[in-house]
């Protein structure tokens, strides 16, 4: 009878367990399975479909779609898909790395501010981002349109052609990328800079360690974790933008997210909208996976690991 009565209580704890592990991670996995999984599938199903009338997904299934992605067409081949590609690369690539050289002094000012005046210096970098991005580039357009004083002083410094303005053009896309993602970067420095250990940089310029040489070893191996998040929550959506490179570029610089949703609306090429939107997903898992070989190889702990 004790076993029996332990058994009993070992049971009702399992069950109690379940219990509580399902009402506290089941919203999270529903909500993932809804709006990612789901999704994601139909996504899957649809880029192997055959495009049929009014670009609506149909039998057979095909490899069609991603033949057009890659360039070829009934015309032969043609490269404008894979300059979209490496457009979206060099855009992503150039934006992150210039959110992290502004991001880095910000965030290491502000944690070097009064205690009282970081709260209100954060907030100032956030509280852009809480306006629609729809809006904040629409300022940007004003900003940069002919006429205006930045304009203005582009062509005066001989850097644009006289009554161009600064918009649209790929310099617009790539200020506006950094502007949008600017935030992202700043908060998970700032983190990692309210956890810096300052013995070690007074150790290095005890060592007559140059600026740099300090900042080598002993600030950028301890802000690395922050470092890498912030990459992390640039570029993946960076990468996929469609804002931003739409009402900027004016449609110049047409990156894969443009080319993804064009499919889906005026291209009418469900099947390739799919297609791009399913290599977009494999270029985010693929630098997921770089980062983290990268936060082993660098940071050498698995607080650096993502």
């Amino acid at each position: 009878m004790p076993g029996t009565s332990q058994h009993l209580m070992r049971r009702r704890a399992v069950v109690a367990e379940t219990r509580h592990l399902l009402f506290s991670v089941g919203p999270g996995a529903l909500w993932i399975t809804l709006f990612l999984v789901l999704p994601s599938a139909y996504l899957m199903g649809v880029a192997f479909m055959t495009n049929g009338p009014y670009g609506l997904p149909q039998m057979p299934l095909t490899l069609d779609a991603f033949e057009r992605l890659a360039g070829f067409g009934f015309l032969g081949w043609s490269p404008g898909n894979l300059y979209t590609l490496l457009r979206s690369l060099w855009q992503t690539l150039l934006s992150t790395t210039l959110v992290v050289i502004v991001a880095y002094p910000i965030a290491y000012y502000i944690t070097t501010c009064r205690e009282r005046w970081r709260p209100i210096m954060l907030l100032a970098v956030v509280v852009p981002s809480w306006t629609n991005q729809v809006i904040r580039t629409f300022g940007w357009m004003n900003l940069l349109a002919p006429g205006t004083p930045l304009s203005e002083l582009a062509e005066g410094l001989g850097l644009i052609p006289p009554n161009m303005g600064l918009y649209p053009s790929n310099f617009a896309v790539t200020l506006g990328l950094v502007y949008n993602f600017l935030p992202f970067m700043v908060l998970p420095l700032y983190a990692a800079f309210e956890k810096l250990d300052g013995a070690q940089v007074e150790a290095a310029q005890d060592l007559y360690a140059s600026p740099v040489r300090a900042f080598r070893h002993a600030v950028f191996p301890q802000t690395l974790p922050g470092l890498l998040a912030g990459i992390v929550l640039v570029a993946i959506p960076a990468f996929g933008m469609y804002v931003i490179p739409e009402l900027l570029g004016g449609g110049k610089g047409m990156m894969l997210g443009n080319l993804v949703a064009m499919q889906f609306s005026g291209g009418s090429n469900w099947p390739l909208g799919a297609a791009g939107a399913i290599l977009m997903l494999i270029a985010t898992f693929i630098g997921l996976f770089a980062m983290r070989r990268i936060g082993k190889r660098l940071g050498g702990g698995e607080e650096v690991v993502i």
